[in-house]
């Protein structure tokens, strides 16, 4: 079992970095959500986009205290030795301001560039081992089914207490099992009802018992004085809700079977999202006043989350970002 990492007196409060952010605002936005006092900022490395890496460093050098996490790498596109290079390097250059996310990778991707393997379990349990081996600066397990790198060994490691986290961002139970037996807990992707969370901590099972394991939570955010302009904002961030890929996300919802038959009868994304009930939106979003959206924050960390991460949804990322910081505890 990973040994745990020490986490602060109440649950932390982070943002995502928005994936259609222009470029020069990239540094700006992460410099104002520490000024804001999120504790963390999350990239995301999604497959013709940006990748996790550079944005991670860039937003490491120019910024001073926020953490930075990256959601996710994914095991089959990055050769463990070399991934464990670059997350060893940041965390020696930004001790205790990384956590780093792992997993499979979205299949149609992964599909297009030859890096979806048969068994994507199996590569990400040997992937996570070995990756957190290297990073303690121990020799590479033996040769796996997938991952190669026995006897690797990396001269440049970070400190113990700056080793990153490691959490596996997956969805399904056997993968989240895997989470607690070879990582240090979950990311788990938007949305992260309360309900989510205390099923995916079920499925990590008794190997959580002890300690508490990193949970990572998404979820599309937006927070303003006039509860409906907020829920009418948030719903833009839910149209892929009700797609088969969710389905460990709608399970354990009392309202599972009435949100498939709403997608079932709104094919279309968009009405879907625009005629979901009001009270759909609230559960499967942090939106609303500030009081409401703080009270949803806390409902996760009570739950089981240990880092609550806002995605904000509208136009305007700055104003986003600075109307989403009125819910901070």
């Amino acid at each position: 079992m990973p040994e745990r990492h020490a986490l602060p007196a109440r649950g932390r409060v982070g943002v995502l970095l928005p994936l259609d952010l222009p470029a020069h605002e990239v540094l700006p936005y992460a410099r104002r959500a520490g000024e804001l006092g999120f504790d963390q900022l999350w990239v995301v490395e999604d497959l013709g986009r940006r990748g996790g890496i550079a944005q991670a460093a860039s937003v490491l050098a120019g910024t001073e205290n926020i953490t930075v996490g990256i959601g996710i790498l994914p095991a089959g596109a990055r050769n463990v030795c070399f991934a464990a290079m670059e997350l060893a390097t940041l965390a020696q250059l930004h001790p205790g301001r990384l956590i780093a996310g792992i997993g499979h990778g979205m299949p149609n991707w992964m599909r297009q560039a030859g890096s979806w393997p048969a068994s994507p379990l199996t590569l990400l349990k040997e992937y996570a081992t070995a990756l957190r081996q290297l990073l303690r600066g121990e020799p590479g397990p033996g040769n796996g089914r997938y991952v190669r790198c026995e006897g690797v060994v990396l001269t440049e490691t970070p400190d113990t207490e700056a080793i990153p986290p490691i959490v596996l961002g997956v969805r399904g139970p056997r993968s989240q099992q895997a989470a607690g037996e070879v990582a240090d807990g979950l990311l788990l992707a938007e949305p992260a009802s309360p309900a989510y969370i205390t099923a995916s901590l079920n499925h990590l099972g008794s190997t959580a018992t002890t300690g508490r394991p990193e949970i990572v939570t998404y979820d599309a955010a937006a927070v303003d004085d006039d509860e409906e302009a907020a829920l009418a904002r948030v719903r833009t961030g839910l149209e892929a809700i009700g797609e088969p890929g969710w389905a460990a996300h709608i399970d354990p919802l009392p309202f599972a079977a009435e949100l498939r038959a709403h997608r079932a009868a709104c094919p279309d994304a968009r009405e879907f999202a625009r005629t979901m009930p009001a009270a759909w939106i609230r559960e499967l979003s942090i939106a609303g006043t500030p009081d409401q959206a703080r009270a949803a924050i806390t409902a996760r960390h009570a739950a089981g989350a240990t880092s609550v991460v806002l995605a904000p949804t509208g136009p305007d990322a700055l104003t986003a970002l600075n109307s989403l910081a009125l819910a901070l505890p």
